[in-house]
């Protein structure tokens, strides 16, 4: 029984798998219940405070990240740039809370996502981290959005709706990046 096997090996990459993930997951938290979320008073948003401080602490260490492979490799940063705009705008989206910011940096992302290149002192630092091939560089950025997104991702499951739809889309738009990285590297 060879033939369903075959089909079975070719049913998609895992690519595709990935960005169906995310829109699948936004179905799910846009059919739970907002009553459940205004009811509880204590616990649930000091929760959700905690996910988006994560989420915004995460977008933050990616756009240094990407900070730092453009100074290795100023080569890429035409490519990286779109990129790197995008996760600044994510970590604008999380930390644009009622709540006060985990951190001052939070507060000052808008800055950093005006200059590809970003402070000077984290991309320094994390310039010798990067690997000396370019290749290699995007590898280790598409690795670090895909587990990202798949934080994001988990994380949906016992966020708030509104926090759980924000998730799914920036998981979504992770993932896409992983996509995007790994083919700007071939």
């Amino acid at each position: 029984m060879p033939f369903p096997s075959s089909l079975r090996a070719r049913s998609g990459p895992r690519r595709r798998s990935l960005l169906a993930v995310a829109p699948a997951a936004l179905l799910v938290a846009g059919c739970s219940a907002d009553s459940e979320n205004s009811a509880s008073g204590g616990s649930r948003p000091s929760a959700a405070d905690r996910v988006r401080a994560r989420a915004a602490r995460d977008s933050r260490a990616l756009a240094e990240r990407y900070d730092a492979v453009v100074a290795a490799h100023p080569a890429l940063a035409q490519r990286l740039r779109p990129l790197r705009a995008e996760v600044a705008r994510h970590e604008r989206a999380f930390a644009g809370t009622p709540s006060s910011s985990p951190s001052p940096s939070v507060s000052a992302s808008p800055s950093v996502s005006a200059s590809p290149s970003g402070p000077a002192a984290p991309s320094a630092a994390a310039s010798a981290a990067v690997p000396a091939k370019e290749k290699d560089a995007l590898a280790e950025l598409a690795a670090a959005e895909r587990e990202i997104a798949d934080r994001r991702t988990e994380a949906l499951l016992t966020a708030p709706s509104e926090l759980a739809r924000l998730l799914a889309s920036v998981a979504a738009a992770g993932a896409a990046h992983v996509y995007l990285l790994t083919e700007a590297g071939r």
